[in-house]
């Protein structure tokens, strides 16, 4: 994790945005915008074609994708370059984050507020499982980013405060708080809490704040890779260890 080389990147991408008067505006995302460039500051390599597709980043064999959702529209991608060069997916979470609202018929903005949800890397398990067949393979990294941002939503949901159903308009980072490498099999054993010795679903989701059915996606996810083994069942419910 390199925090001054994160701030820079931010502070680019910020002062870009600000000469095209205002965030939203580069046809990119901005907190996309700010991971690509701390990953690569040279923008040389950055939008590569590769292989067919275009990689965020690729530089002396190895590709960069900063994906901050839909893991499984990398399927394809991966494919092609999974054989031929390094891989490294990059998954920026939301830390801490903080809101605010855009009226698009006044252009009014409010105050932020601080968001009482909180990341944490177990939410990478969600995404994980839409790529799990090559999750085992050497060439593939996945670097989760813990990241302070601050979301902007438009006020045209469809309930009565408009907030419900609402499309977000941009997500601009404020920090980088924590960066989780996983890059081989064994590094995802970091994914599991170490007080838990045998546990179900449902301890799991307690020790990661995660929702059961997300634990569940989490704990099949770990079993494929071979991080737990199931030794048995309590009710209806698989129990886990940690393999030596």
């Amino acid at each position: 994790m390199d925090k001054i080389q994160f701030n820079q990147a931010l502070a680019k991408i910020l002062s870009r945005e600000h000469e095209n008067h205002g965030i939203g505006t580069l046809g990119e995302k901005t907190l996309h915008a700010v991971v690509k460039n701390y990953v690569e500051p040279d923008e040389d390599f950055h939008e590569v074609p590769l292989e067919g597709y275009v990689a965020d980043v690729y530089r002396e064999g190895n590709v960069y994708e900063i994906q901050t959702a839909n893991f499984n529209t990398m399927r394809s991608k991966l494919e092609s370059f999974l054989p031929l060069y390094h891989v490294t997916i990059v998954y920026p979470v939301p830390a801490t984050k903080w809101l605010r609202w855009i009226d698009e018929e006044t252009g009014e903005i409010t105050d932020r507020r601080k968001s009482p949800k909180k990341g944490t890397p177990y939410a990478v398990f969600h995404e994980l499982y839409k790529i799990k067949p090559f999750l085992k393979e050497p060439n593939l990294s996945v670097h989760i980013l813990l990241i302070d941002v601050e979301e902007s939503r438009l006020l045209n949901g469809w309930s009565k405060d408009r907030k419900k159903g609402s499309c977000r308009h941009d997500r601009v980072p404020t920090g980088l708080v924590e960066e989780l490498c996983l890059d081989c099999v064994e590094d995802y054993r970091m994914l599991v809490p170490p007080e838990l010795e045998q546990f179900d679903s449902r301890e799991y989701a307690k020790a990661t704040k995660l929702t059961v059915k997300k634990a569940q996606t989490a704990l099949n996810v770990l079993y494929y890779l071979g991080i737990v083994d199931r030794v048995g069942k309590r009710g209806n419910s698989f129990l886990y260890t940690v393999t030596e």
